[in-house]
C-alpha cells in the first residue's frame, strides 16, 4: 500500500476504535479526525466533519442501547437466580414498614375500644 492509503486505513482504524468506545471523540479529536479523513481520503472537509459527527452520534445511540440491553439481561439473570435489585428490596422494605404502621394503628384502635365501658 502507498503512504496515502496506509494513512487512510489508519484513520479508519481510529474510527473503528471510537465505535467500540476505546477512543472518546471530543470536539477537538473529531475535528482532527475529520481533517485527516479529508486530507487522506479525498473528501471535502465539511463532508468529513459531517461523516464523523454522524458516526459519533450513531455510536452514542448504540452505546445507550447496548447499556439498556445489558441492564435488562442482568435483571433477568438476577431474577432467575432468585436475587432482587436494591430498588426492589427498598420498595418491599417500605411496603412492610407501611403495613406495620397500619397494624399498630389498628391495634391501638382495638385497645381503646376494649377499655371503654359499655354505654347504656
Amino acid at each position: 500500500m502507498d503512504e496515502r492509503a496506509n494513512g487512510f486505513v489508519d484513520a479508519l482504524e481510529q474510527l473503528g476504535l471510537a465505535a467500540v468506545g476505546a477512543v472518546s471523540l471530543t470536539a477537538e479529536k473529531a475535528d482532527a479526525l475529520a481533517d485527516e479523513l479529508a486530507e487522506r481520503g479525498g473528501m471535502r472537509r465539511d463532508e468529513a466533519r459531517a461523516f464523523v459527527r454522524d458516526l459519533a452520534s450513531r455510536w452514542r445511540g448504540d452505546a445507550v442501547r447496548v447499556g439498556e440491553r445489558t441492564g435488562a439481561g442482568l435483571h433477568g439473570v438476577f431474577h432467575q437466580l432468585g436475587l432482587v435489585l436494591r430498588e426492589e428490596y427498598e420498595e418491599l422494605e417500605l411496603r412492610v414498614a407501611q403495613l406495620e404502621h397500619r397494624l399498630r394503628l389498628l391495634e391501638g384502635a382495638e385497645a381503646t375500644t376494649a377499655i371503654r365501658p359499655p354505654s347504656g
